[in-house]
């Protein structure tokens, strides 16, 4: 469903947009995305609405873990992370006023406070961008709809290494959880709403 109207009291959730993800994925997509999330980043601060910057520090242990049992690759959970690997992009220019949530597993959701600090801000509605699409995106936007939030997806400030679970996951999972638009789109309406 395509995006018809922002809730109020809107925030912004950017999820993985650090140093060690976007500079190991070194793909053209990325750059566009981080261009598309400070975009947004910054009509959000515009607007006194909430900006929620996501990084990742570790996955869950286990025998969901990519077919090895701890991998010893940084975000594993068994490896030390280069130094700088979970620091924000320079580009989202990261503010007082931002909050600022760290996960250790794909949803944002899970085990961070997220929900609580929605809540006290008084939040309804949360805006996605952010990598991976089909993973950490996709799993904060299913426990965002499932805490109850009108969920937008921003589909061109989010991308994913595996170009067939970007689609999938646009295509097929965010229609039946929120709305998604272009962040043109997003910008318009907070723009026209305040």
């Amino acid at each position: 469903m395509t995006l018809t109207t922002i809730d109020p009291r809107p925030a912004l959730v950017v999820i993985d947009l650090q140093k060690g993800i976007v500079s190991a994925l070194g793909d053209p997509a990325v750059t566009d995305v981080v261009k598309h999330a400070t975009r947004l980043a910054t009509a959000f601060r515009r607007h006194s609405l909430p900006v929620v910057l996501v990084n990742v520090t570790g996955r869950a242990p286990g025998r969901t873990e990519s077919g090895q049992a701890g991998g010893g690759r940084p975000g594993s959970g068994t490896a030390a992370l280069p130094t700088g690997w979970a620091d924000l992009v320079d580009e989202l220019d990261v503010q007082p006023a931002d909050h600022l949530i760290t996960k250790r597993r794909r949803s944002a959701f899970h085990d961070t406070g997220l929900d609580t600090l929605l809540r006290d801000l008084g939040v309804t509605q949360i805006v996605l961008a952010g990598i991976s699409t089909g993973s950490g995106v996709e799993s904060t936007a299913r426990s965002g709809s499932d805490h109850g939030y009108h969920v937008v997806l921003a589909t061109d400030a989010m991308t994913d290494p595996d170009a067939e679970a970007h689609r999938h996951s646009v295509e097929r999972v965010f229609p039946k959880i929120g709305e998604t638009a272009t962040t043109a789109e997003v910008i318009d309406k907070v723009e026209a709403t305040r």
